[in-house]
């Protein structure tokens, strides 16, 4: 149970940030393994307790995500000019979700990153690389807004996104270095990377509950993954609001140091 409250604090804590939660999941699995036997699955436990981190976001972003869904069927039926700012983007949100959607389906059924999600050392240079990118648009602060981003904006953005399908790469890092390299105001990268996770997220979870129900998980382990899942949606409600203000202020350099210095740790040690 301890485990499982510590990887699901894990989750929440990191989800929202740019240093690969899932890679830190299973950095701390192998730290603890050495002082006791761990059954739990860390690959399923990450989709499972994603969910906590998903309505956790959605309750953050709620008055935004009800503003775009009533402006763009508002759209659709009036073609309304006051509209079509928000409708086009749904339409990027959308976009920029699918070059993710059909490469994570090729890299799930094919198995492409499968032993690669378990070795320690690649997930350690996979943060440094995260800290290289981060260092570099630590000053970037662009002038674009959600009203004046534009389809290549979101294609690329998406394909950065694809990136994230790397073991040890962060989603929401990749999202937001996107937006930064494509000229977003920080707060819109923030803000689009984090729409990017909603749709990519529901559809992680309709992988996972496949992946339950194929498992033979005991209702001991349930229990545990449900427990991990309550911390993680508690953790990411708090996590948001102060790396929104990081993000805001520039200090994207603070995560830079901490992913070259855990990834040179996992590199050195594990």
């Amino acid at each position: 149970m301890l485990v499982a409250i510590i990887l699901g604090i894990i989750q929440g804590l990191l989800e929202p940030i740019p240093v690969s939660s899932s890679g830190h999941i299973y950095i701390f699995k192998t730290l603890l393994e050495k002082k006791m036997t761990i059954d739990i699955d860390t690959s399923l436990f990450a989709i499972i307790s994603n969910f906590g981190s998903l309505i956790a976001i959605l309750i953050m972003f709620r008055k935004d995500i009800i503003k775009l869904i009533k402006s763009f069927f508002t759209y659709l039926k009036t073609k309304d000019n006051k509209y079509k700012s928000d409708f086009n983007y749904c339409m990027y949100i959308v976009i920029a979700t699918i070059p993710a959607g059909i490469m994570g389906l090729i890299v799930s059924k094919l198995g492409i990153f499968d032993m690669l999600e378990e070795n320690i050392k690649f997930l350690g240079v996979m943060l440094i690389i995260t800290a290289i990118f981060l260092f570099i648009v630590r000053k970037f602060n662009g002038k674009k807004t959600s009203d004046t981003m534009n389809l290549k904006d979101a294609i690329i953005v998406g394909l950065f996104q694809v990136v994230a399908l790397i073991p040890g790469i962060s989603r929401s890092g990749a999202t937001l270095i996107g937006g930064m390299f494509r000229d977003l105001k920080r707060e819109e990268a923030f803000k689009f990377s984090f729409m990017l996770y909603i749709p990519i997220s529901c559809a992680t979870m309709i992988l996972g509950v496949k992946d339950l129900l194929d498992s033979t998980i005991t209702n001991t382990l349930l229990i545990y993954y449900i427990v991990g899942t309550i911390m993680a949606f508690i953790f990411t409600l708090l996590t948001v609001k102060w790396f929104s203000k990081i993000v805001k202020e520039g200090k994207l350099i603070y995560f830079s140091i901490y992913c070259a210095i855990v990834g040179t740790l996992v590199i050195l040690f594990l």
